[in-house]
């Protein structure tokens, strides 16, 4: 395997110019495919993850995220980006505790968002994002391996799809040391300029998870780092669901063609 500062370096260089595509496995054989499949870099899902052990999205403990991480980023040679979600903590202080404890399992990155799982009151107080976002910067520059950090905004996530304060704040996290900015469920042209009009020359992850952009289109407004979420993991379960469910009600197979030889994924050649 690569080594980790190497694959830091090279996770560093992808941020610096162009725009690369970074798709999000779910689990080790997803990752190995992916790696196969020439993408330069990786990301995991919490939610595509979370389906893995039958449970819902950010009903995951620290500690299995922490070895989802660690398997996954020893599973291939690319950099890995971990959804680290809202770095399973409130307080800065704990937050900053547990990114030493994900930049030891080997990713090159890792974002913190800042939701708060409580429909009533999704987002944290501004200030107190800020400061977590601050925590993660400064448990990275102490750890010494310099992953890049992403701050994440979820206000089009959580409802709260206000551009403006979604803008302010990802100035404010790029401010506070975030390396990259993302706002997940941006789905137009006009959001995506005015993020990378704010935050400029700081790299923009976008997330595509329908067919509202392409690659192209997106380098040419200026995104840096594309990544997919969860959308492969339910493309799969799709898959899955949809030949069960015809078994199950139908009783027949009919989805069971033109399948593809996944063990030749991982035959060892020699």
């Amino acid at each position: 395997m690569e080594a980790l500062g190497d694959r830091v370096t090279t996770f560093r260089r992808l941020h610096a110019s162009g725009c690369f595509v970074m798709p999000n496995p779910w689990h080790v054989g997803s990752a190995r495919a992916l790696e196969q499949l020439g993408f330069k870099a990786l990301a995991t899902t919490s939610a595509g993850f979370a389906w893995t052990l039958g449970r819902a999205d950010n009903q995951v403990t620290l500690d299995q995220a922490l070895e989802h991480l660690r398997v996954v980023a020893e599973a291939v040679k690319v950099p890995v980006n971990a959804d680290f979600q809202a770095g399973f903590a409130i307080d800065p202080e704990h937050v900053g505790a547990n990114v030493k404890l994900a930049a030891s399992t080997g990713i090159a990155g890792l974002s913190i968002e800042d939701s708060t799982g409580d429909p009533a009151d999704p987002l944290f107080e501004i200030d107190l994002a800020v400061e977590r976002v601050r925590a993660a910067r400064r448990a990275i520059d102490e750890s010494g391996v310099g992953i890049v950090l992403t701050g994440r905004s979820e206000g089009f996530v959580c409802g709260r799809p206000d551009i403006d304060e979604t803008v302010r704040r990802l100035r404010a996290y790029a401010e506070a040391g975030a390396d990259c900015l993302y706002a997940p469920r941006i789905d137009s042209v006009e959001h995506v300029v005015a993020i990378i009009a704010a935050v400029s020359p700081k790299p923009v992850n976008l997330l595509i998870n329908a067919p509202f952009m392409t690659v192209e289109e997106a380098a040419t407004l200026g995104v840096r780092r594309i990544s997919v979420g969860g959308t492969l993991a339910r493309t799969a379960w799709a898959g899955f669901l949809g030949a069960a469910r015809e078994i199950a009600d139908a009783g027949t197979f009919s989805r069971f063609e033109r399948l593809p030889d996944v063990d030749a994924l991982f035959r060892d050649p020699s």
